[in-house]
């Protein structure tokens, strides 16, 4: 059985759609990469030493990181703003009663589930970074309104299209690492982004604590609010200028460069971008079995994020601590959440697989519910407390590896968006429940809340074991339909090496393809002529900017 070298393969048990793979091969379907390909670099493969990548990547994490992290440092501040102002006397001044506290959080998930069906279409069909720009614009300008509004219709209004607006920059964002960076580097990059929710419980809670103290005859949380909504006001104009829409449309690349970093992404295998609407990417992903179980796990796991990050500051305050006390003893929080995320994503890459580290990020969890769940609410166990509220805090970790896990295991520009559809609304509805779980009555010891997310956590666990048992079924499927079409059984994939360890693995394949050149042929002088003539035909990754699926692309690899 050969063995063919690549960065990317699929197996599945069936072709998908004769219509999709014939539109993405040779109709005007494809990636826009394609084209760019076709014409500055001949249609053919480029050379990229480990020198030109690393080179092309840090212009890509100087130019593009910064701006990711600053929005979704902002978007984390922006949703944390209702938390940090329950401190401040919000629930109190607004009147507000019963479960309305309550469903002010829910409100912001509610609206970004309403939004992610149109979300996929907008992001397939517009230029993503001027997209994601504008709701960045309009976001901050929800947030600053907040600071008007009086009661509780006023609240939940500005709430509202604050989650409308905020809807796109988590599925923009993974859009934009599958965009930008190879498998390997994504779940890094995704950590890294993801782990300003960290870095907002950490300087927010600071920054509260800040303004919280600023005499002025606005309240202390409308002072919050202005101040965070002009923010992002601002910002929103420096991403519309900076932040390039595509690799191939970056003005901080040459052309030269431009080709080096479309072809770090071929063996990825999961395209670019085309700006076509394919209904048959929508069909693949809506019956396609991995899609919902990336819903399950997003749903398992934003029922406590929701819940925590707007109970939270209220919770530790049950320990027995002042306003301000209770600002500060979250920082922590923030930290043990960054540490977690990154720390996670680096533990992915080195063992390459991100299952079990998820499944692992869940027994911190799974004890801190258990210890806030036991311990009385006094003084001599307050330290005990904190230990289990951070314990807690490690759950956010899990949120980013599961990004990766699901788009990393899906390509098609199409279906990538509607995948990321289904798992944001099981993110979204998750994120409503979550704080509805916990409510002023259940306080000090919110057991339901904890008791629910306690039964979660250990359903993550279950989950995650299910959804990579499918994967190693699919590629065992993709094996036997590459044997039937006259392919390599095994694909090695290099998606998750590192840029030398790739070239180790071109120059092992290359001396394979020699020597078995000169055994075929018989004579050494012939070696060179056979090898060349083997690297003629079609190799793993040729249609990788065909715009197919992952089921549709026999050497797609899925990843565990």
């Amino acid at each position: 059985m050969g063995v063919s070298t690549t960065t990317d393969a699929v197996e599945i048990e069936h072709a998908g759609p004769a219509q999709g793979r014939q539109g993405g091969k040779d109709g005007a379907d494809k990636d826009i990469v394609a084209s760019f390909l076709a014409k500055h670099g001949q249609g053919q493969r480029i050379e990229v030493t480990p020198a030109d990548s690393a080179r092309v990547l840090r212009r890509i994490d100087i130019v593009i990181l910064p701006i990711m992290l600053t929005v979704y440092f902002l978007q984390g501040l922006d949703k944390s703003c209702l938390a940090y102002a329950s401190v401040f006397g919000l629930i109190t001044d607004t009147g507000l009663v019963g479960d309305q506290y309550s469903w002010l959080g829910s409100i912001v998930y509610l609206a970004q589930l309403v939004m992610q069906p149109l979300l996929a279409w907008l992001l397939v069909r517009l230029p993503i970074a001027k997209f994601t720009s504008a709701m960045v614009l309009f976001w901050g300008v929800s947030l600053a309104c907040m600071a008007a509004a009086h009661n509780f219709g006023g609240l939940l209004a500005t709430r509202f299209f604050l989650g409308v607006f905020e809807a796109s920059v988590a599925p923009s964002f993974v859009a934009i690492t599958q965009m930008w960076w190879r498998r390997r580097e994504q779940t890094v990059r995704t950590s890294y982004w993801y782990a300003m929710n960290g870095i907002t419980n950490m300087f927010g809670s600071l920054i509260t604590y800040g303004l919280g103290h600023v005499t002025s005859h606005l309240h202390s949380y409308q002072i919050i609010f202005l101040f965070f909504g002009l923010i992002t006001i601002a910002f929103s104009f420096v991403m519309f200028v900076f932040m390039p829409d595509s690799p191939v449309e970056a003005k901080f690349l040459n052309d030269n460069d431009k080709l080096i970093a479309v072809e770090r992404l071929r063996m990825n295998q999961m395209g670019v971008i085309s700006r076509e609407w394919r209904n048959d990417h929508l069909k693949e992903a809506l019956l396609d079995p991995k899609s919902w179980f990336w819903f399950a796990l997003m749903f398992s796991i934003s029922i406590p994020s929701g819940g925590i990050s707007t109970f939270g500051p209220l919770i530790v305050k049950t320990f027995g601590f002042d306003q301000f006390t209770t600002i500060l003893f979250n920082i922590p929080f923030g930290f043990v959440q960054i540490v977690a995320t990154v720390g996670g994503a680096f533990l992915a890459q080195k063992i390459k697989m991100k299952g079990p580290v998820i499944m692992g990020l869940c027994l911190p969890p799974i004890a801190g519910c258990v210890m806030l769940m036991v311990l009385p609410r006094d003084a001599s166990h307050q330290a005990a407390l904190l230990v289990g509220y951070y314990l807690i805090s490690v759950y956010p970790g899990i949120t980013p590896l599961v990004y990766s896990l699901a788009s990393q295991n899906t390509a098609g520009d199409t279906k990538k968006k509607c995948t990321n559809a289904i798992l944001f609304v099981g993110q979204s509805i998750g994120n409503v429940v979550g704080p509805l779980l916990y409510t002023q009555k259940d306080a000090p010891g919110y057991e339901r809340g904890l008791r629910s997310n306690l039964a979660l956590y250990i359903a993550i666990i279950v989950i995650s074991g299910m959804a990579l048992a499918h994967l190693k079924y699919l590629n065992a499927n993709h094996a036997k339909r590459r044997v039937a079409m006259g392919k390599p059984a095994v694909i090695v994939d290099t998606s998750l090496d590192s840029a030398e360890e790739v070239a180790a693995a071109a120059a092992a394949a290359a001396a394979m393809r020699k020597a078995v050149g000169e055994n075929e042929t018989g004579d050494i002088n012939n070696a060179d002529e056979a090898a060349a003539s083997a690297d003629d035909t079609e190799r793993p990754g040729d249609r990788a900017f065909d715009n197919l699926t992952d089921l549709e692309n026999e050497d797609f690899v899925f990843v565990y």
